[in-house]
């Protein structure tokens, strides 16, 4: 999330793609309603038409799956038509560098492709650099192998014909999308993308992200009001627990968590070599790291033994959700800690995920109700528990009302809340649970000889000594202190790589500056010019709620316009000033090293237009999903050739010939996730009581289908029933040349609460993105019949 929520109504075009805001982030859509108030256009895009599209000014259907070439042709259409904001695109990206003989793209292909290995040599994805190390560049961007010719040439192919036989997309539909939104390339203008699960949720999900964000970069959007590239979270925390180390390759704060599989991660010090680029802001990263294992590990960390680095695990596997199912489905994992989560609703091929539990020894759930999971072992889920071994214990959680304690919004805001109510019965929050866990094992471990105990022994757990810890503690670990002088830190500018500084997350440094401030209790709603307002709750990083802000300016430091000012250089004041923190040092000035580095993140500060670090290549390609109705129209390569496939028993595929329908997954207003909370109100549940596939007119007129009609939608990996809703929101696609139906389901339904019904996730496939391991479960075949 680069802006921010009150950020929206500033824009002058909104694209929604990947996402129904309307019905499921309806405060963004407060911003948007006011963003068409001010003269902003919203567009729609979408295989279903939404309460969103209804809002819309300009709406086009998509085939689900078809992400890259509806954009891919929108950046053509953009070169093509001299629309792009080309000094921004010189100056603030990549576009000028000169990319090394030997890079090439052939029939679905980029080059260093390894076909036993399924993956990439991304070392054959290298720029041209002098003898001091830095990119050659041709800011005329006329160089035959400059980023922006090989991108040019790259989308070339994505023209508006063969782009709209393979989305679906009526050509007038698209061409009117094109024109709305590519006019935000004009100076004075400023248009926002918005996402979620509808991109992420592909094999190729890390890449529809990537080019969104390149048609932004394109067009100059990414730093200015009402522009940037926006993820609409599902969840108050869903940016929290990211932040803070929850995926699965990450530690906290965005550190790429060591692996035994890297020779060099097997040393503090070979490690931040490894990891740590020599320019652009990363090359602090040995400072982020050494204060975090100070934090983790106290006075066990120290210079002697690499500050305890030897204590973090070094897995050699890939330990994403679909993997580690995978492992318990063979019998390879004892036990697993479940905390507010419900695969067997909410998990891809989740027939086969229930199957897997069985494995475990052991299971504890901690959830606010009884789950479909922790219940998976009843005969209410069709198990027989004669046969099932595994030790299930369920621990009663608060909810968010009960108990208190931060959480990170969408807009990157850290926000306090307070306790509203007592917990019911023997819940307990979450923090709670896990405080008591850690004291009860730091006794029962503590005589331990054992090396392998050692790791836990070490962990510097000083919260308190009650069965509540000190959650004040907690958050003054988070911003760091000074262990010279036993202060807290300003921000994480003090951070040190010599074991005298700590961090629990460098990116929320400075949100607890001193005694008596912590700025996520802040909630003074002042507008401080440009309706930031900077004064409520606390943004990482140090409180800048538009990320990459300088590149708002020109190359001397002044607005590219001053309808879009966000901030400026002051020559008589020798800093930058304005709305908002500036994202950079603001005394540098714009003539100084690094005073035009607008993405600072970035070793060469600049934005990445051809990133040679993606798994599946540097720049994005449309491949069709695992399962798909039609062949690629781009290139013989069918699937993304770096997604990680599962074997068959995991992993059935499904094919056109059994099941010709296109499906996807989607979520109602009126139950949340896997609906655990949600079916467990009656009001909610009586609201949306039954599950149901959304399926077009002509559908249900090719297969006998009316409204409210029992149906059976069948799948690779199994099949469900549920009332089929007959509407006008689901068209036929034409695909090249044929006719191409799709469905819709929403995936929060199981056995357990008010309202129950057959999950949609049985039928979704284990497979997911190339990068990330997310699943795909927004494209995927079915077959739909009469239940009777």
């Amino acid at each position: 999330m680069t802006n921010h929520w009150n950020d929206l109504q500033h824009t002058d075009c909104a694209l929604i793609i990947g996402a129904n805001p309307a019905e499921n982030h309806p405060i963004s859509f407060r911003w948007l309603t006011k963003a068409k108030e001010n003269g902003g256009k919203i567009v729609s895009v979408d295989p279903r038409f939404t309460r969103t599209s209804s809002q819309a000014d300009v709406y086009a259907a998509l085939r689900s799956g078809t992400d890259i070439p509806f954009v891919g042709g929108m950046i053509n259409y953009a070169i093509e038509n001299n629309l792009i904001h080309k000094e921004y695109v010189a100056k603030y990206t990549n576009a000028a560098f000169i990319v090394k003989e030997g890079y090439d793209f052939k029939d679905g292909l980029f080059s260093g492709y390894d076909e036993a290995k399924r993956a990439y040599d991304k070392t054959k994805w290298g720029i041209e650099t002098t003898e001091d190390g830095k990119p050659v560049k041709d800011e005329t961007l006329e160089h035959p192998r400059s980023v922006f010719q090989l991108m040019k040439k790259h989308y070339s192919r994505y023209d508006v014909k063969t782009v709209t036989t393979v989305t679906g997309t009526p050509e007038e539909d698209y061409l009117k999308v094109c024109k709305t939104f590519c006019e935000t390339g004009k100076v004075g203008k400023a248009g926002t993308i918005l996402y979620a699960m509808g991109t992420t949720q592909h094999t190729v999900g890390s890449q529809n992200v990537r080019i969104y964000a390149i048609l932004q970069l394109l067009l100059g959007n990414i730093g200015l009001p009402g522009g940037g590239i926006n993820a609409m979270r599902g969840e108050s925390n869903v940016q929290g627990s990211t932040d803070f180390g929850l995926l699965f390759d990450n530690l906290t704060g965005y550190l790429g968590a060591p692996k035994a599989s890297v020779p060099e991660h097997a040393t503090l010090k070979g490690y931040l070599e490894k990891e740590t680029p020599k320019t652009g802001y990363w090359s602090n990263k040995p400072k982020f790291v050494v204060s975090l294992l100070k934090s983790w590990y106290g006075a066990n960390a120290t210079k002697d033994n690499e500050f305890g680095y030897q204590f973090l695990p070094k897995g050699n596997k890939n330990y994403s959700h679909m993997n580690l199912f995978n492992a318990m489905s063979k019998g390879e994992l004892d036990g697993a800690f479940l905390f507010g989560t419900n695969p067997i609703v909410g998990g891809p091929n989740a027939g086969k995920e229930k199957e897997a539990l069985g494995n475990l020894k052991w299971m504890v759930a901690i959830d606010l109700w009884e789950t479909e999971t922790s219940a998976f072992w009843q005969k209410e889920a069709g198990s027989d528990p004669s046969k099932i071994n595994t030790e299930v214990f369920l621990l009663p959680a608060s909810s968010s009302f009960e108990k208190e304690g931060s959480i990170s919004n969408s807009s990157r805001w850290m926000q306090y809340r307070w306790k509203a109510i007592d917990s019911r019965g023997e819940a307990r929050p979450d923090l709670d649970i896990i405080h008591e866990f850690a004291l009860k094992l730091k006794k029962l471990y503590a005589n331990s000889p054992k090396s392998a105990d050692k790791p836990f022994l070490a962990l510097d757990w000083n919260y308190g000594n009650g069965e509540e810890p000190d959650i004040d503690l907690v958050a003054k670990e988070i911003n760091g202190y000074d262990l010279k002088t036993g202060k807290l830190i300003a921000n994480f500018g003090a951070l040190l790589d010599d074991g005298t500084t700590s961090c629990g997350n460098w990116i929320y440094s400075g949100f607890y500056p001193e005694e008596g401030k912590n700025k996520s209790k802040n909630r003074d709603n002042k507008d401080t010019g440009g309706e930031h307002y900077l004064n409520w709750s606390y943004a990482w990083p140090m409180n800048r709620r538009i990320l990459y802000n300088r590149a708002s300016a020109d190359a001397s430091g002044q607005p590219w316009s001053k309808e879009k000012a966000v901030i400026w250089w002051d020559a008589a004041q020798k800093k930058w000033v304005g709305k908002d923190v500036p994202d950079f040092k603001a005394v540098t000035a714009p003539t100084e090293p690094g005073g035009t580095g607008a993405f600072m993140m970035n070793k060469d500060g600049v934005a990445l237009l051809f990133a040679p670090t993606l798994n599946d290549g540097p720049f994005p390609e449309h491949y069709e999903p695992y399962e798909s109705p039609i062949p690629n129209a781009f290139s013989a390569q069918e699937m993304n050739p770096a997604t990680v496939i599962f074997e068959e028993n995991f992993n059935k595929r499904g094919f056109k010939v059994d099941y010709p329908i296109v499906a996807t997954t989607y979520r109602v207003s009126e139950h949340w996730q896997s609906g655990t909370m949600t079916r467990n109100q009656e009001w909610l549940s009586e609201l949306a009581g039954h599950m149901f596939i959304e399926m077009s007119e002509e559908l249900a007129k090719e297969i006998g289908i009316k409204n409210k009609d029992k149906v059976i939608v069948s799948s690779a990996r199994g099949e469900i029933k549920a009332y089929a809703m007959v509407t006008k929101r689901y068209k036929p696609f034409t695909v090249r040349g044929k006719k191409v139906h799709q469905i819709g389901m929403p995936w929060h339904f199981g056995f357990k609460g008010f309202a129950t019904g057959d999950t949609a996730n049985r039928l979704t496939p284990h497979i997911g993105d190339a990068n990330t391991m997310i699943p795909e479960y927004k494209a995927f075949l079915c077959n739909v019949r009469r239940a009777d």
